[in-house]
């Protein structure tokens, strides 16, 4: 199958800021780009050729996007399976729609992790109270109540820690199928970013460790702490993981590493990840870049880490007390400012990142905290 050269149009399902990331990676090399989501000025939008402003389940108009376009990619995973296979009609989607059909869906996910013998924590199905109250007995608490479907930065969760906590647990649902897993008493959250190219090639970006605030990705630094040994266990997880799904594109597979040593999978997001962010200035080739390769049928870039790095989120709550003080922030000389475009903060809403680059991983994550920390006028911790 023949590469899809620069100067051609690739597609973009979703429109946040993995899309526009990926869309000034994909014009740099010289690739128009065309989005597609339900919203008008998106991040994506905003640096794109073209920005399609339709319902994912106008299929007339998902095929109308797909005859513009040589290959289309998605920058999230919620996006409808209809829409995907009507995508699918005109243009190559990859990954293909039968990864994000596994991904999308807790359940599925963790059903086929399991199936295949990848380290996971313990789960099972939940349809209706007996459900929920029989799983308890099995898995015991504390254990984690998730929708099966459309969650990510922890949304659609709650932890049952007693039987007294069950029925609101279940309430939470809305109605939803649910999937009840063991609470993990992780020692930290680390995640492998990586590639798999249209030929079965593989790339990563190493051990990423990740630090979570209010259920929300707060701070990145790379490479992570952890034994030689943990690390290649991580990545070789994550490479099979990638070819067990047959995914062409980026995937980033995420971890908790147990108090034991032990690794167990959490989450598989087939697309760039916020946790692969620091990529954009701190590696040879972005995973962004990585993502445009794969889905091209070009030859995967090095991922060398060229300075140890680390990433900070902005969330909209530092817009509380007014317009952040950016000049501070960026009296670091080593620190990179990313904004996604998006004109209203709210809280927890992802608006922007820093990164900072250093010559060890401690010291790029007192800088990365250092410069959000003035952002408010605040002194870090």
């Amino acid at each position: 199958m023949s590469a899809i050269l620069p100067g051609a149009t690739v597609g973009v399902l979703g429109s946040g800021q993995l899309g526009r990331m990926f869309a000034i990676a994909a014009r740099r090399m010289g690739y128009r780009v065309h989005t597609f989501s339900p919203d008008s000025d998106t991040p994506t939008g905003q640096v794109a050729d073209r920005e399609y402003e339709r319902a994912y389940d106008d299929l007339d108009a998902v095929r109308e996007f797909a005859r513009g376009v040589r290959v289309v990619t998605f920058e999230f995973e919620n996006v409808p399976a209809a829409a995907v296979e009507a995508a699918a009609q005109l243009a190559p989607v990859r990954p293909s729609g039968s990864v994000l059909h596994t991904t999308q869906h807790r359940l599925r996910e963790k059903t086929f992790l399991s199936g295949r013998g990848f380290p996971v924590a313990p789960f099972r199905h939940v349809r209706t109270l007996e459900d929920l109250r029989a799983a308890l007995l099995e898995i015991g608490f504390p254990a984690v109540l998730k929708t099966a479907g459309f969650g990510y930065d922890g949304k659609g969760q709650t932890r049952v820690d007693a039987a007294a906590d069950v029925e609101r647990a279940f309430a939470a649902l809305g109605g939803h199928e649910g999937v009840l897993e063991a609470f993990v008493d992780f020692e930290r959250e680390v995640s492998v970013v990586a590639a798999r190219g249209l030929g079965g090639e593989f790339a990563h970006y190493g051990v990423v460790e990740n630090t979570h605030s209010r259920h929300i990705l707060d701070l990145s630094v790379a490479p992570a702490r952890m034994s030689e040994e943990t690390a290649r266990e991580a990545v070789a997880v994550a490479r099979a993981v990638l070819e067990e799904l047959g995914v062409v594109g980026v995937t980033c597979v995420e971890f908790f590493l147990t108090r034991g040593g032990r690794l167990l999978v959490n989450e598989l997001a087939p697309r760039p990840h916020n946790s692969g962010h620091f990529t954009f200035d701190a590696s040879v080739t972005s995973q962004f870049e990585q993502q445009l390769r794969a889905v091209c049928g070009l030859p995967l870039g090095s991922t060398e880490l060229l300075r140890p790095a680390a990433m900070a989120n902005l969330l909209g709550d530092l817009w509380g007390a007014g317009e952040p003080d950016w000049a501070s922030a960026l009296a670091h000389a080593d620190v990179k400012l990313h904004l996604y475009g998006k004109t209203e903060p709210r809280p927890g809403r992802k608006m922007g990142h820093l990164t900072a680059l250093a010559a060890s991983p401690e010291e790029a994550a007192r800088t990365a905290l250092a410069a959000r920390a003035a952002l408010a006028g605040r002194t870090p911790a």
